[in-house]
C-alpha cells in the first residue's frame, strides 16, 4: 500500500522505521533482529536505505594505481523484497542519483513494479568519500528532482526508450522526497531550500520525510513555512535516538543540525554512555509525544541499526 493512502486511512499516528543494509559479510538476520522486537508497533512501512559503492586505489606493479570499486553493503532491492516476505510489511527502497545512469535506474524502479513494492524516496545522495563535491553518474539524474520526474513519466506508462517497449506497463509508485527542518547544507538559505522542496512536490512528489531534528520548534516553523508556500503534502518527522555522549558533536557534523542546549547540558552531566542513552531516550519520547499531539501523520524513526532505543520509545508513546 502507497505511504499516502495508509496515512488516509489511519486515525492515528503510524509508526515507521529506516534500517541500513547489513555490512558486507553479514547476514539477512542482522536486519530482522532489528524488525523482530519493534513487530509489536505494528511497523506501517520499512525504509531501506541505500549506500553508493565507493573507490579505493590499490597499488600494482610498476608503482601505478588502479581504481578499484568497492560495495560494502548489498542491495536495497533484494533487502525490501526479503523484508516484505518475511513480515508483509510495506518496504520503501530509497533510490539515489549518484553511481547510476537512468537506464539503471529505470531497470531498478521497473524491478521494484515486478515485486509490488508500492513507494521509493528519491534522493540525490552524496558525494563520494574522494570528491569535494557531488558529481552525477554520466548519463545519469544530476537532482533529485529528475529522479521525480522519471518515476512521474514511469507511472505515466513513458519509458526511456519506448520504440523497445512492445507493451508498455505504468508502474505506480508513491514517491516520497526528503526535507530539512534546519535546511540542507549546501542550501545557502531555508527559503531556496523550500523553494527546490516546492519543485519537487510541483513535480509530482506525493510525501516528505524530514532528516533528524531535536527541537521541535524547527519541525513545526518547517511545517508552517512549507504551507506557506503551497507543499501542501504529508511532512513525515524523522526522530533519532541519542544513544552516547559522542553523538551530541557527531550527529551536528554529519548531518548538519544543532543540538538544543538544554539536551546537551543534560548529556555534559553523564558520567557514561549508559547514562547518556537514558537522556536521549528521555529527550526523544518528549519530542515524541508533542508531534502526536500536533497532529504529526507518522513518526518516522531513524534505527541506525539498534532496536532497543526505538522500543523503548515507542512502548512508552504507542
Amino acid at each position: 500500500m502507497k505511504v499516502v493512502d495508509r496515512i488516509k486511512q489511519s486515525k492515528s499516528p503510524l509508526f515507521s522505521i529506516e534500517i541500513l543494509p547489513p555490512l558486507k559479510g553479514k547476514s539477512i538476520q542482522s536486519i530482522y533482529s532489528i524488525i523482530d522486537p519493534l513487530q509489536e508497533f505494528k511497523p506501517a512501512f520499512i525504509d531501506v536505505t541505500y549506500h553508493r559503492e565507493e573507490y579505493v586505489y590499490k597499488k600494482r606493479e610498476g608503482g601505478f594505481l588502479e581504481k578499484v570499486s568497492v560495495r560494502k553493503r548489498p542491495g536495497t532491492v533484494g533487502i525490501c523484497a526479503a523484508i516484505m516476505n518475511k513480515y508483509h510489511i510495506d518496504t520503501v527502497p530509497h533510490i539515489i542519483c549518484g553511481g547510476f545512469t537512468k537506464e539503471e535506474t529505470e531497470s531498478a524502479l521497473i524491478d521494484l513494479h515486478f515485486l509490488g513494492i508500492d513507494n521509493v524516496l528519491v534522493l540525490r545522495g552524496d558525494a563520494v568519500k574522494n570528491e569535494r563535491s557531488f558529481i552525477p553518474e554520466p548519463g545519469g539524474n544530476a537532482y533529485a528532482i529528475d529522479l521525480v520526474k522519471q518515476v512521474v513519466k514511469m507511472n505515466s506508462g513513458k519509458y526511456l526508450h519506448e520504440e523497445d517497449v512492445l507493451d508498455v506497463a505504468p508502474t505506480n509508485l508513491c514517491i516520497g522526497v526528503a526535507g530539512y527542518p534546519e535546511k540542507h547544507f549546501e542550501a545557502p538559505n531555508l527559503t531556496s531550500d523550500l523553494r527546490h522542496l516546492k519543485a519537487k512536490i510541483d513535480a509530482g512528489a506525493h510525501y516528505v520525510v524530514t532528516q533528524m531534528f531535536y527541537d521541535n520548534q524547527k519541525y513545526f516553523d518547517f511545517v508552517k513555512k512549507c504551507r506557506e508556500m503551497g507543499i501542501n503534502v504529508p511532512i513525515i518527522p524523522g526522530l533519532k535516538v541519542l544513544t552516547s555522549k559522542s553523538q551530541a558533536s557527531i550527529l551536528p557534523k554529519t548531518f548538519f543540525l544543532d543540538i538544543p542546549q538544554d539536551l546537551l547540558d543534560a548529556l555534559e552531566k553523564c558520567k557514561t554512555d549508559a547514562d547518556a542513552k537514558e537522556v536521549g531516550i528521555e529527550w526523544c519520547i518528549k519530542q515524541a509525544k508533542e508531534l502526536i499531539k500536533s497532529g504529526a501523520p507518522v513518526l518516522h524513526f531513524y534505527s541506525m541499526g539498534s532496536a532497543e532505543p526505538v522500543r523503548r520509545v515507542a512502548s512508552t508513546v504507542f
